[in-house]
Parts: C-alpha cells; sequence; structure tokens
C-alpha cells in the first residue's frame, strides 16, 4: 500500500472514523494472526518505541528507510526489522531513532562521524516529511501524530560520539536529542559499561566527564537514558543526577526474570521508576529468555510484567531495539508486529489501561515532567 493512501488518526482527541478503525484492525489481524481487539486497541493507542537503530542499516549497505522491505536475506535477524512504511501500517506513533557511533573510533573521528549523522537524519526527514516528522517535545509529538505521521525522537547511543565536541553537549545543536545513553557497549570517557568489556578497566564507575555531561543533560532536558551502564556507574549517575528530573532506560530486559549483564536489577528498576522515569523492554531473545520459559512475544511481556510488580505499572515502556544486531522473538521480527505483544498482554490479562501506559502513554508522561520541571 502506498504510504499516502494509509489512514490518518488524531490521537489529539483519541477518535477516529469508525468505519476506518475497523477497516485497518481487521487487515493487521488477519495479516498478524491476531485478535481483533488486539489490532484495534494497537491502532488507537500511543506506541512509542523507545529504542530503534534503523539509521545504521542506511549507513552499512544504503538501505532506505523510506520504502518498504520484505524480511529480505536475514529474515529478521540483526537487521532489516522496521522502515517507515512498517512502523505506519504497525501503528507505531513515534520512535527514538539513535545515531550510534563506532566507539572504536578516536574521538574526533567519532565527533566529526556524529555530526554527518545528524546531517544524514535531517536530510531524511527532508526526504520523508510527507510521512515523518521530527519531534523534540511532547508538544512536537502529539502534533506529528496528529497529522498522521510518525514522529522521529533525535537520541544518542553512546554518548562517547560527543568525548571531542567543543563543550560537550554545547556543541549540539539546541533541544535537537531527546536523551543520550551515557555509555554503549565499551566503557568511555564517561564510565564504565555492564558489558563484559568492563573487566578491562579497573573503575567501573562514572567519570568527573560523566557527572559533567549529566548536569549538562539536565540543564537542556534531555533524558540520561542509564541503558548499558555498569551497576557501580549507574548508581553514581542517580546520585548526580537532579532528583527532580526523570531518568530513563530505554532497552533493557530485567534480572528479576533473566539474570544478564545486559539487564537490570529490581533496585536499579525501582530507582528509574522513583525519579518518574520508565523502563523499556528491549525484544532482543538473547537478553529475555529464560530456561523452560516462552520464546515468542510472551518473553517480551514477562520482562514488562516483572517491572510492574517491583516498580508500578506506570514505569513499563517498550524499547525493541530494532536494527540494533539484535534477533527478536520469532513473532517480532517485523516492524509491524506490536500487535501481536498486545495481543498477548490480553491473552494474560492486562487492562486496557495497563497496555496503554506500557506501550507510549507512561513515556509520555515521562516527557512532559521532564521538559517541564
Amino acid at each position: 500500500m502506498a504510504l499516502d493512501a494509509r489512514r490518518r488518526v488524531s490521537h489529539d482527541t483519541g477518535m477516529t472514523e469508525p468505519t476506518a478503525l475497523t477497516t485497518r484492525a481487521e487487515a493487521l489481524s488477519a495479516r498478524l494472526g491476531v485478535s481483533r481487539a488486539a489490532a484495534e486497541l494497537t491502532l488507537d493507542a500511543h506506541v512509542i518505541d523507545l529504542h530503534i537503530d534503523t539509521l545504521i542499516p542506511p549507513r552499512l549497505w544504503g538501505y532506505d528507510p523510506l520504502r518498504a522491505h520484505g524480511p529480505g536475506l536475514l529474515r529478521g535477524h540483526f537487521f532489516g526489522h522496521l522502515d517507515v512504511p512498517r512502523a505506519l501500517d504497525g501503528g507505531l506513533n513515534g520512535a527514538m531513532w539513535s545515531i550510534t557511533t563506532n566507539p572504536f573510533r578516536g574521538a574526533r573521528a567519532r565527533w566529526a562521524v556524529f555530526q554527518r549523522n545528524v546531517a544524514r537524519l535531517k536530510t531524511l526527514l527532508e526526504q520523508g516529511s510527507a510521512h515523518i516528522g521530527l519531534a523534540r517535545t511532547p508538544r512536537e509529538y502529539r502534533q506529528v501524530v496528529a497529522s498522521g505521521r510518525h514522529a522521529v525522537m533525535p537520541a544518542v547511543q553512546g554518548g562517547n560520539a560527543l568525548e571531542a565536541a567543543p563543550g560537550g553537549l554545547d556543541a549540539v545543536e539546541a533541544d535537537l536529542l531527546t536523551r543520550v545513553t551515557l555509555v554503549h557497549l565499551t566503557s568511555s570517557v564517561y564510565g564504565a559499561t555492564s558489558s563484559p568489556a568492563s573487566w578491562l578497566r579497573r573503575d567501573r564507575g562514572l567519570s568527573d566527564a560523566g557527572r559533567a555531561l549529566i548536569a549538562q543533560l539536565n540543564a537542556r532536558r534531555v533524558f540520561v537514558d542509564l541503558a548499558h551502564i555498569h551497576p557501580d556507574a549507574f548508581w553514581q549517575a542517580v546520585q548526580t543526577h537532579d532528583r527532580g528530573l526523570p531518568l530513563i532506560a530505554t532497552h533493557t530486559g530485567v534480572c528479576g526474570v533473566r539474570p544478564h549483564w545486559r539487564n537490570l536489577d529490581d533496585a536499579q528498576v525501582r530507582a528509574i521508576a522513583d525519579s518518574g522515569g520508565v523502563v523499556g523492554i528491549i525484544f532482543a531473545s538473547a537478553f529475555l529468555t529464560r530456561p523452560g520459559g516462552p520464546r515468542g512475544p510472551e518473553c517480551v511481556v514477562e520482562h514488562m510484567e516483572h517491572v510492574a510488580r517491583v516498580a508500578g505499572p506506570a514505569a513499563v515502556a517498550l524499547g525493541s531495539d530494532y536494527d540494533g544486531a539484535i534477533i527478536p522473538p520469532r513473532a517480532l521480527r517485523d516492524g509491524v508486529a506490536y500487535a501481536r505483544l498486545v495481543d498477548a498482554m490480553l491473552r494474560r490479562g492486562w487492562s486496557e489501561a495497563h497496555i496503554r501506559g506500557a506501550l507510549g502513554e507512561n513515556f509520555l508522561a515521562a516527557f512532559e515532567r521532564l521538559r517541564t520541571n
């Protein structure tokens, strides 16, 4: 289906023509093999993904995220999970599009590449302006979605991209970013990673540079993202962070379901919730599945349920990490398949209010707190 033919739904009012919503829901239900209730709820809710890496494939082999793609040769392994047509078809209203920079480059090279990647993102926004729009605030998000487009919220994966920037975050265009992940899969000038790479580093905490970056992020009202960070650095970041602002972890699992170096423990989950923030659950099977546990969308839902149990339902969000070199559960390897997650929630007895919260309303509430405090 051409992008221009897709139904535009107003989430400002929460209303749409019943026949149009029903038609879309019936088509999505048939395509995914889910209940019509799941499809309809997905298409009517705010669905916001806190972390996608769909800017990586265009740099690797010229993948066009504005064009609809099938499963491709990789069949949903590692890359090719998402594009704008599938986002719109599947009801994905907005996402944090991450600018991820190779950590093995030198500091000056990382900063130069980051600037080029920002320019590429702006070009993509211009080329796809009929179907995507820049959203740096909750108000801009609602305006873009009300126009029937997908809201692109720019983000940084790995603050080390900013290490050589003159003045750090001050060198980045004002109000461009919605969040910055302090570290990635390698430790950096800002602090230690949670990955096994931290074993090579004696100090696994937050550095003075990391504290300074947090101060800049707080001042600019940009989310401090605690995905990927070592526990020692995590707790130091919590102490450094402005207590009046929400923290966030955009794409992670939880140790309460699957103990793993990549996941957060219960105390970390509660710390984020206590700040008014949310925890986005990743779609990477390697961090989610437990012995004897489910292998489908339910493995994502299990982690969401654990967050709700230990920190309350308002702390739950989703952060797929689509196109971030992950292997999602088979039923979630296509970016149109968010309704399969909703279908699993309904079958496990979730209320509509809790589903809407997990899909995006919880995050929007945290975003509003960040920008108004």
